[in-house]
């Protein structure tokens, strides 16, 4: 059972756990961090060029490899993408996200991260910003992630 706040690990398990249509091996399982500094602002990265969604801006973090823990894999992300160390204990489960991606389905763990080793840089991306979160409703990001802004802002 995933540990998500309120009675959302349970709506996961249980969609994961259903036959509505989607195979298990059809649900693309994706980590994402939201980072949140001293000031209160959360890190974006935006998608280079050649990618899918090129430009957009996201949450730094990626695939759920198989066999891995939803947290391992954001910590390992985060090391590749931004060069930063993470301590599992560190990722506070947020919310999540549910869509319908071609043939497959996404399903998108946001955690919110407050405490990292190193500062982060742009290994994989065009660029980082640091936005307070109403401003990210400014910005142009992947439709996933625009219903986990609300949240955050909740949140935060």
């Amino acid at each position: 059972m995933l540990a998500l706040p309120g009675n959302y690990g349970n709506k996961i398990n249980e969609m994961l756990k259903s036959d509505a249509g989607i195979s298990r091996g059809r649900i693309l399982t994706v980590v994402a961090a939201a980072m949140v500094d001293d000031h209160g602002r959360v890190l974006v990265q935006q998608r280079p060029p050649g990618k899918p969604m090129a430009d957009l801006w996201e949450f730094p973090g990626g695939k759920v490899e198989p066999g891995e823990l939803p947290e391992a894999a954001l910590c390992r992300e985060l090391h590749e993408e931004l060069g930063i160390t993470v301590d599992p204990a560190a990722l506070i489960p947020a919310t999540f996200a549910s869509e319908a991606l071609g043939d497959r389905h996404l399903l998108l763990l946001l955690y919110t991260l407050r405490k990292w080793g190193g500062e982060p840089q742009a290994r994989h991306a065009t660029a980082l910003q640091w936005v307070d979160p109403p401003a990210l409703r400014t910005l142009a990001m992947p439709p996933a992630d625009i219903p986990l802004i609300g949240m955050l802002e909740a949140l935060l």
